[in-house]
């Protein structure tokens, strides 16, 4: 397959798991369902957590952006963290119990009963996300996943899971930042609702 046929063929799968995605009104409602729960954490005082690795790391501190800094207008700050940017935690968790205790170690240091815990994991099975998932309940921590079409092992560790319709990596990455920007989109919108 040369360059341009690999491109069509990318953006073809793409387009048809964002319709896919578009399409499937179970996902939605899961999607309104995470934003009323995080909303009704988040007037409780309690905050958000998130986590993953890799490009999964980067989208868990892109959504605590969102919500500590604005997404769609100015309105005040929402309590929100990403388990993914505290090097000297991370590797000291690394280097000290092993990689797949950073985030179980975070969220048994950093959460209280009442918040919620976003996992993202393209697979689904990513050892230091189903720790942290596992680490999250036994602290009474609301536990929320995005993953891929499968849903791996983190499936049975989620009260809420949203599910991307696709098990290619990218895309599903790709499906994850798209439910994230509505997600933070629907609870901002929520907390402080927009002006008419």
């Amino acid at each position: 397959m040369d360059d341009r046929a690999y491109i069509t063929r990318y953006l073809e799968d793409s387009r048809r798991a964002l319709d896919d995605f578009s399409a499937d009104a179970a996902a939605q409602d899961t999607l309104f369902a995470m934003a009323a729960d995080v909303c009704a954490a988040l007037r409780d005082g309690r905050r958000l957590l998130v986590a993953g690795n890799g490009g999964s790391a980067a989208d868990a501190q892109h959504i605590a952006a969102e919500f500590v800094s604005r997404l769609m207008y100015d309105r005040a700050p929402l309590a929100a963290l990403a388990l993914t940017t505290d090097s000297s935690a991370l590797t000291a968790i690394g280097n000290d119990y092993g990689y797949e205790l950073v985030f179980e170690r975070q969220v048994l240091g950093l959460g209280q009963p009442g918040d919620v815990f976003l996992a993202i994991s393209t697979s689904g099975n990513s050892p230091s996300i189903l720790r942290g998932l596992q680490a999250a309940r036994s602290r009474g921590i609301r536990t929320f996943g995005f993953t891929g079409a499968t849903g791996g092992a983190m499936a049975e560790g989620c009260d809420r899971l949203l599910r991307a319709p696709s098990t290619q990596t990218a895309i599903v990455q790709q499906i994850h930042i798209t439910a994230a920007h509505m997600f933070c989109a629907l609870v901002e919108r929520t907390m402080f609702p927009p002006a008419a």
